[in-house]
């Protein structure tokens, strides 16, 4: 892989992630929310139930799927950059300077109306139930500002999230073009079933017409190629990218890639909260491949880093040098 800048270049759906653990789960009854359902809010409804809970527990924390990637890699030590569009409002402020504090510096863009956010109960189960604002997280106006730092990866990666509509589809196939013109690797997280049915046959053109390396669980598989063996969709996946690498939950995680294929098992922990252990794990897999390790290296760090996600409160590890240090350990 090329001495490029930056190890990846990540663009996604900016969303500030105010997370709390609750007591019990009488308050989802009173509030008319469904446990461990995400229930997509506007920014007076979200504001609503915020009021209700005890902000002086609330953790915030840059959220996104791709944003959570890209600020855990920041924070094991790799050269990274993040894009995607904030409101001009005090979540924004906070949003921004988090980044600063985990990769050093940012691509955000700064905009009129309220930052995205999602507000994520967290049950004594470790159960989320979330309620989720987008804001102005799907409002990018457009990537001129990021097209160098992407020109300058080895990786540039992003999530499904953004094919389900403009103008992010259109920002997502810009800067995949713009990739792909500089012979920078194109990397891409499904996200998650519910965008794989929504989009599934954008899903396949951009996976086929762009794609590198594709993370995705058994689910996703299958539910892109329309397959119902598992086997059988991830062979129809092979012939339409390069490197797969499959979630298998509590059975660990396959990389399929160019005719080799690595596995793992999982780190043996009791879970507080599960927020963005996919989004850690792509983390994990993407430093490995990005700083010439082996795919099996690769795919070890991926389970353990994601491990380590979910032994504590919120998607990123932010506990000083402890992702660093566990680059060390398993590298």
């Amino acid at each position: 892989m090329s001495d490029a800048k930056y190890a990846v270049a990540g663009l996604g759906n900016a969303l500030m992630d105010a997370l709390i653990v609750i007591d019990n789960d009488e308050f989802l009854a009173t509030e008319k929310l469904n446990k461990g359902i995400m229930h997509p809010v506007d920014h007076a409804r979200w504001m609503e139930v915020y009021k209700q809970i005890d902000e002086r527990n609330v953790v915030l924390q840059t959220g996104g799927s791709c944003a959570n990637t890209i600020a855990g890699m920041g924070l094991m030590g790799a050269k990274v950059s993040y894009c995607g569009h904030l409101g001009s409002d005090d979540f924004g402020n906070t949003y921004a300077q988090q980044f600063i504090e985990a990769c050093g510096e940012h691509a955000l863009v700064i905009g009129d109306g309220h930052t995205g956010k999602c507000l994520s109960l967290v049950s004594q189960d470790a159960e989320r139930t979330m309620l989720t604002d987008l804001g102005t997280s799907v409002q990018l106006p457009n990537i001129d500002g990021f097209k160098n730092v992407i020109a300058n990866s080895k990786v540039f990666y992003s999530t499904g999230y953004l094919l389900l509509g403009d103008p992010m589809r259109s920002r997502l196939i810009e800067a995949a073009e713009h990739a792909k013109l500089h012979g920078v690797t194109i990397a891409l997280d499904v996200a998650d079933p519910f965008v794989v049915k929504a989009v599934t046959d954008d899903m396949k053109d951009f996976i086929a017409t762009y794609c590198d390396v594709v993370f995705l669980n058994e689910e996703e598989a299958k539910a892109i190629t329309g397959s119902e063996d598992a086997t059988d969709a991830i062979e129809a996946l092979k012939g339409m990218c390069s490197t797969i690498v499959v979630k298998l939950g509590s059975k660990g995680a396959v990389v399929y890639s160019n005719g080799e294929t690595a596995k793992t098992g999982v780190h043996p922990i009791k879970p507080i909260d599960t927020t963005g252990a996919g989004d850690s794990f792509a983390a994990g897999f993407l430093y490995g491949y990005t700083h010439g390790h082996s795919l099996e290296q690769s795919v070890k760090l991926a389970t353990r880093i994601a491990a380590e996600t979910i032994v504590q409160l919120g998607a990123v590890v932010r506990t000083p040098n402890r992702l660093a240090d566990l680059v060390k350990e398993v590298l």
